[in-house]
C-alpha cells in the first residue's frame, strides 16, 4: 500500500544493523506463571533483555494467544527495528499503512515502524485478529532474513505430515524455519499450521531466531583488489592538486 506522504530517509532502511545485545534494566519482577512453562529459561532470557514484556508486571500469559498486534510488535522488538535513520516530512500514522488500525492504540508505532522497515504485511491486516502458527512463523522469518545476510543453506525439505494444511505463500517460510531450528514438528511430524499462536510459543520462536542469528554472523566485508591496487600507486599520480598550490 502506497504512504499517503513523502519522506526522508538518511540511509536505506534495509542497512538497518540488528542489535541483540543485553541491555541493563532496573527492577525486573520475574514472571509468576511460567514456572511449569517449558520454555521458561527462554522466556526469562527474553525479559532480561527486554525483549518481551508481561501482561502485567509479573504475569506473562504464556498460554494467550498472539494477536498480530501483538506479533509485529514482539519481531519489530526483537530485531531492534526502529524509525532512528528515518525523517518524514509529515508525522506518519498507522492508518497511512493499515485502514484498520487504531492511531491512538498501543501498537500504532509497532505497525508504522515495521511497515517503514520492509515487513510485508497486508494492508487491510487487522490488529486484533489472532495468528495462527504459520502466519507468525513466516513473518518472523521473513522479516529476519530480510534484516540479515544469513547464509545460504542447501534446503532439504523436511516431511510434514500436514503439508496440506499450509498456505502455499507460507511454505518457503516454514521449510526454513525447521531448517534454521526456529521451529520443530511434533512427535507425528505435524506443525499444526492453522493452529492459534501462543506467547509461549511466540517467544521460542523470538528466541531461536536470535540465537540462529547469533550463531551466524554476517560475513566481514572484502578487501577491494581495485582500491588496493590504487592506494598502491605513486603519491604523485594519486594526490589530487589542491587549488592554489604547486
Amino acid at each position: 500500500m502506497k504512504t499517503k506522504f513523502k519522506m526522508i530517509t538518511l540511509s536505506t532502511v534495509t542497512a538497518l544493523t540488528l542489535s541483540f545485545a543485553g541491555q541493563s534494566y532496573a527492577a525486573i519482577t520475574p514472571f509468576s506463571d511460567i514456572t511449569n512453562v517449558e520454555a521458561k529459561d527462554k522466556i526469562i532470557a527474553l525479559q532480561e533483555q527486554g525483549l518481551v514484556h508481561g501482561i502485567s508486571d509479573d504475569l506473562f500469559a504464556p498460554n494467550a494467544t498472539v494477536t498480530a498486534a501483538q506479533g509485529v510488535q514482539l519481531i519489530v522488538k526483537a530485531l531492534n527495528l526502529n524509525l532512528d535513520l528515518v525523517r518524514f516530512l509529515v508525522e506518519p500514522k498507522a492508518t497511512d499503512y493499515f485502514k484498520n488500525a487504531d492511531n491512538d492504540a498501543w501498537y500504532a508505532n509497532a505497525l508504522i515502524t515495521a511497515s517503514v522497515n520492509g515487513v510485508v504485511l497486508p494492508a487491510d491486516l487487522d490488529p486484533n485478529k489472532k495468528w495462527t502458527r504459520e502466519e507468525f512463523t513466516h513473518q518472523l522469518i521473513s522479516t529476519i532474513e530480510t534484516h540479515s545476510n544469513l547464509p545460504q543453506i542447501k534446503l532439504v525439505p523436511a516431511q510434514i505430515n500436514d503439508n496440506a494444511d499450509l498456505t502455499i505463500d507460507y511454505e518457503g517460510s516454514i521449510q526454513r524455519a525447521l531448517a534454521y531450528n526456529v521451529v520443530k514438528l511434533d512427535e507425528q511430524g505435524n506443525f499444526h499450521p492453522k493452529a492459534e499462536i501462543s506467547r509461549a510459543e511466540a517467544a521460542v520462536q523470538i528466541y531461536n531466531a536470535l540465537e540462529y542469528i547469533k550463531a551466524h554472523p554476517a560475513p566481514s566485508p572484502q578487501p577491494d583488489p581495485a582500491s588496493e591496487t590504487s592506494s598502491k600507486r605513486s603519491p604523485s599520480s594519486t594526490s589530487p592538486q589542491i587549488p592554489g598550490t604547486k
